[in-house]
């Protein structure tokens, strides 16, 4: 008798196990990433920042608890924040994607540092960044690599 109830747990152990490895890909699967880019960085500079909007499909909060490349030796989750007035960048521990809701990370706010770069970027480059979830789950998203539009510039039009 002790075996067969030593059986029924484990079958119950792998019966969650197998239920759980299908949650835990869920939060990526609920995920989508629109216009990823990342800031071509000026020579010889040592970091520059990737942007996106990030999407969540889902019915439950998800975090975005880190960023990986192969582009950088370290990749950090930041946001900027005005103290005393002067505007400061940070390394945060999660981004928020609220339940159908989104998360924009864009130049004065949330973004992906990629800090020490292995090598100069080139504008077009593509930069695979993996995202990964609170639950263990992960997202690759393809950056492209763009030159910065200067804040400010008019516009030119013809007429």
């Amino acid at each position: 008798m002790k075996e067969s109830s030593t059986m029924k747990k484990l079958s119950l152990l792998a019966a969650a196990l197998i239920f759980s490895t299908g949650v835990l890909a869920a939060a990526a699967d609920q995920i989508s990433v629109q216009e990823p880019y990342v800031r071509l960085a000026p020579p010889n500079a040592p970091a520059t920042g990737a942007f996106m909007v990030i999407k969540n499909n889902g019915d439950k909060d998800v975090k975005v608890l880190k960023a990986d490349n192969p582009a950088s030796k370290v990749t950090e989750l930041h946001t900027h924040l005005n103290e005393g007035g002067v505007m400061k960048m940070r390394p945060v521990a999660a981004i928020d994607v609220k339940a159908k809701g989104e998360a924009v990370l864009q130049p004065g706010g949330l973004h992906v540092m990629l800090i020490d770069l292995k090598a100069p970027m080139k504008e077009g480059d593509i930069v695979p960044i993996t995202l990964t979830f609170d639950d263990g789950s992960s997202k690759k998203v393809d950056a492209k690599v763009v030159r910065p539009v200067a804040a400010g510039m008019p516009m030119q039009h013809k007429h």
